[in-house]
């Protein structure tokens, strides 16, 4: 299964909403804390190692 960076949520918005929500009243160390979580559960979720390689490299090069 390749990385799908296409466009692939029906409502980003709502998506990116749901983020912020998420992220409200915590510290910036809770809040990397959960982002911490959040990929290791997606990652969980996905379950191909080549495609998680693929998305931490291309998230890595993201803010170089």
């Amino acid at each position: 299964m390749p990385l799908n960076i296409g466009p692939n949520l029906a409502a980003p918005d709502d998506f990116y909403e749901i983020l912020i929500d998420a992220h409200r009243d915590l510290s910036s160390a809770q809040s990397q804390e959960m982002n911490a979580a959040l990929v290791l559960l997606l990652a969980n979720h996905i379950g191909d190692m080549e495609v998680v390689k693929e998305a931490l490299q291309r998230a890595r090069e993201s803010v170089l």
